[in-house]
């Protein structure tokens, strides 16, 4: 599923091809054809990222509500667009540039006081300038529930999926079978700007790269795919850091990564 840096990214797309035109919308899939017909021909006012959901903001307080889940993607291009194949539930036209939507989770109409539900039940999002790290800590703090789990917990933060919560744990040293209210608020204090960091860079580069140079086989240029990350997928590897093997288990639903050494599950 795309995490909160990939959702961000395609708001930031599209910002400059949608806002401020009035945008042709079809469903030829005809799941969307209500919603489509509603919005062609409005023009956008404003497009707003939230976690992993999508909001394009039309004239009239109408928004489009997009949510990926697993299997949703955009396709984006030039000129006239092609002729329509298969299952795509959503065209938007604007100008010269079409954009294609196809098997997103969610894609309908909302008035805003059903975006502002949305929101409500989301925690904060690193990549938000509104985000309060405060209203994170004071969900984590208080259960027993490890934060491996909460870290995939949208209403704790959002945006936050697999790949970010196995590193993010492994950069802070912090094993996710620790119950959230045993989590140091000094470790808090140094992830949360680490996650964002991270977040942010992934917005940049379009993909997710965690590992600190030295600690990559090769240390100069872009990091390769094999060396973006320090224990999501290296399951039966050697950790980078101390060589123990990576090791990997079910939680939440999404199978963890973590180092036993560099992670213990009791604090040193």
């Amino acid at each position: 599923m795309p995490e909160g840096h990939t959702i961000h990214r395609l708001a930031r797309d599209h910002r400059p091809v949608l806002v401020g035109q009035q945008v042709s919308m079809a469903s030829p899939q005809g799941r969307f054809a209500t919603g489509a017909e509603l919005l062609t021909g409005r023009r956008v006012e404003r497009i707003e990222a939230y976690g992993k959901h999508l909001f394009y903001g039309f004239e009239g307080e109408q928004l489009l509500h997009v949510h990926l889940g697993l299997y949703g993607k955009f396709a984006r291009g030039e000129g006239p667009p092609p002729e329509p194949k298969g299952a795509l539930r959503l065209r938007m036209v604007a100008g010269d540039t079409w954009l294609d939507l196809r098997g997103p989770t969610a894609c309908e109409v909302m008035a805003p006081h059903e975006r502002d539900a949305v929101f409500a039940r989301l925690g904060p999002d690193p990549l938000r300038k509104d985000a309060d790290p405060e209203k994170a800590w004071a969900r984590l703090s208080r259960t027993r529930r490890t934060i491996g789990e909460l870290l995939m917990d949208q209403s704790v933060l959002a945006g936050i999926g697999n790949v970010y919560r196995a590193e993010v744990l492994y950069r802070a040293g912090l094993s996710p079978f620790r119950e959230g209210r045993d989590v140091p608020r000094r470790l808090w204090d140094e992830m949360w700007p680490d996650l964002r960091s991270l977040l942010q860079a992934g917005v940049r580069a379009g993909r997710i790269v965690t590992t600190e140079r030295e600690d990559r086989v090769r240390r100069t240029g872009t990091a390769k795919r094999e060396d973006a990350h320090y224990v999501y997928r290296r399951q039966g590897l050697p950790c980078r850091r101390c060589g123990t093997e990576v090791l990997t288990q079910v939680m939440a639903g999404r199978n963890l990564f973590w180092c036993p050494v560099c992670q213990p599950a009791v604090p040193v």
